[in-house]
This record gives structure tokens, sequence and C-alpha cells, in this order.
């Protein structure tokens, strides 16, 4: 909020790119050395948003077309589908076996929250994550799905845990290059918040990186990981419509002061059975991925056109394969997600694919 000076609604959260290189590093250096290479990733993300200070914001809309666009909003928002579905039918995918009643309750905090968006009127209106959110955790307590032990044993007030990075060259070459990856979801996330608000927030894009940067060298000098601006988010602002910053200074201030010191509030929102998340994720998500589709219907993308079928169709499958499944495309202790292999792959076709000719009819 600070280096976009409040002109871009958005707010980082962990990213999962990190997981695995964070693993390695951690096996052999500790969770120092991992912190020390989440430092070097924000570093890393601070220099890219000084590479697109310095060459402009223009090359945008050249190598980031809508029809290039549109398909990394939808991998984004389809990609996370499985998710979803893991959350409300498995536990978050700790079973393997169908969880009937959880899925019940799932469906029951979408519908409420569908309810609320579409039906209720005012500030209700407004938050109806918040709305589904409660009716499935109240749905859930008879079905002995809400464990409230660790919400009264947990003290009212109480100190956050810091732990200090160590240097450690091996983090830093494995877990680094991952703000790659970070950039990518940066800039697709940036142009959905851009659609759906009808704010240019592109052009804030450098000042944005930055604060995602130096995001990231925070957390990581205090114990915290790699931040990455949050898809979520994105869909509750679809849905209340509400992009309005003075609230992120609100959430934060409250995170901070409230959150970050009485363990009890955190316990309590611990308690929030994963099904009911899973089940607000199932419209958050679809929203993302249907505003894709809107951008492409909105700016007029024509399938008619060979080159436009081809990069939407071998950018949604491999992403939208690959992010459902889990499956990324390992590069020695680097390992390239799906959402990056469709962003690359529909950037570079769209480059190198011949434009069609208009065919002059002559009369």
């Amino acid at each position: 909020l600070i280096c976009t000076r409040n002109r871009v609604p958005s707010y980082f959260g962990v990213s999962f790119s990190f997981i695995t290189p964070m693993a390695v590093v951690m096996a052999t250096d500790g969770v120092g050395g991992a912190l020390c290479g989440i430092i070097a990733a924000g570093l890393v993300m601070v220099v890219g948003a000084g590479v697109v200070k310095a060459i402009g914001t223009g090359w945008i809309d050249k190598v980031l077309p809508p029809v290039v666009t549109g398909c990394i909003i939808v991998v984004i928002g389809v990609g996370l589908s499985a998710t979803a579905i893991n959350s409300v039918m498995f536990d978050g995918g700790a079973s393997e076996t169908f969880d009937a009643v959880g899925c019940l309750i799932g469906f029951v905090t979408f519908i409420a929250a569908v309810i609320a968006s579409s039906w209720f009127k005012g500030f209700l209106k407004m938050i109806p994550v918040l709305i589904g959110i409660v009716v499935g955790y109240l749905v859930a307590v008879p079905f002995g799905y809400v464990d409230f032990t660790p919400v009264l044993e947990a003290a009212w007030i109480g100190l956050p845990s810091i732990t200090l990075p160590t240097w450690s060259l091996n983090g830093i070459l494995v877990i680094a290059p991952i703000a790659l990856v970070l950039l990518v979801e940066h800039i697709g996330h940036l142009m959905t918040v851009t659609n759906l608000s009808g704010e240019d927030c592109n052009q804030y894009l450098s000042s944005s990186l930055l604060g995602n940067g130096l995001g990231i060298m925070a957390s990581g000098a205090l114990g915290g990981p790699a931040l990455t601006s949050i898809a979520e988010n994105i869909g509750v602002m679809g849905l209340s419509k509400c992009y309005s910053t003075r609230v992120f200074w609100w959430t934060a201030a409250f995170a901070l002061i409230i959150g970050g010191f009485c363990p009890k509030l955190a316990m309590l929102f611990y308690s929030i059975p994963t099904c009911v998340l899973g089940g607000v994720s199932l419209m958050l998500f679809g929203l993302i991925a249907g505003n894709g589709l809107s951008l492409l219907v909105s700016e007029k993308v024509d399938f008619n056109e060979n080159r436009n079928l081809m990069i939407v169709a071998s950018s949604l499958i491999v992403g939208i394969g690959m992010m459902t499944t889990g499956v990324s495309v390992p590069l020695g202790s680097f390992e390239i997600p799906g959402l990056l292999l469709a962003a690359i792959l529909s950037v570079v076709l769209n480059l190198v694919l011949p434009k069609e000719k208009e065919e002059l009819v002559q009369c």
C-alpha cells in the first residue's frame, strides 16, 4: 500500500511455490538457511521492479494481449479448483476416502455465500464470504467437525514467534529463482484486479512488485514465509465490489495488533473446518476463472483465427492439467509449476505465431 500509494487493492499471503525448495534447504541448512533464501527471493522481486520501472509497462500490451492475459486468469482460477474440491470432499487431501458429511457442509457453505451475494442487500451483500463461513461453521459444529479444545487452552495474549535467518549460499541458489514464479503470478493477479475494478493497475506494476519484494524480505527476516498476491482475495473483491485500499489498512492493523498477539484468536481461525473453507473457495476460484472468460469476450478475441485458438488451447490444457494434478517440471533444484509454464507457452506462441491477414474481397 505504501509503495503503490494506495492505488492497488491487494495484499500478500503465503506462496505454495516455495514449499519444495524450502524443504530441500531446510534438510541441510535448517530453517535459518531457508529464510536466507526467502530474503534473496524478495531481493529478486525488487530487482524485477527496478527493471519494469526502467523499461516501462508498454511491453505489457504487446507481450500480454487479452488472448494471453485471459488464458492466464482462467488458468489461475480453474487450476485452483482441485484445491477447493479436495478441501470439500477429501478433507484437504488428508483423506483418500470421500467425506460425504464434509461435502454436505461445504455445499451448504457455498450455497449460503451464493444466496448472500445474489439476494441480500446493503452491507450483507458485501460480505458473502464471511456469511458463508459463519453458516458453514455453525452447521459443522453438531457434526463434530470443530474442535474447541485448542481455542479454550490458548492464551488471550502472547508474543509471536520470531526466527532469524542465517547465511546460506545453498538457500539463495535454490530458493531465489522461485521469485520468477511470483513475478508471473503477480502480473496475472494484477491484470485480474484491473479487469475487475476498471482501474488500470498495470501502470503501478513496478511499485506493486517493489512492495511484494520488500514484503518478502521483511517476512524472511522475521521468520515468515515467502509471499505472493493472493487470488482468493481477488475473488472476494469481485463479489463485494469493494476495492477501497482503506479497508486493507484496517485489515492489516487488525491482523498485526489483534491476530499477532492473541493466540486464542489464531486458534479460532484454525478451528474453521477445511470443508467450510473449500465451500467458499469453490465460488471464489470460479469467479476468477469466469473473469478470465469475461475478458476474452469483452475484448472480442476472435477464435476463428487459428493463432488465438492455438494460444488458448495449448496454455489452458497445460496449465490447468498441471495445476489440478499437482505436477511440476523438475529443472535441477528448481521446479516449473503449471501456471508459469502456461504463461511462458502462451507468451511465446503469441510472439511467434503469424497473424492472419485479412483477405480482400474483390467485388
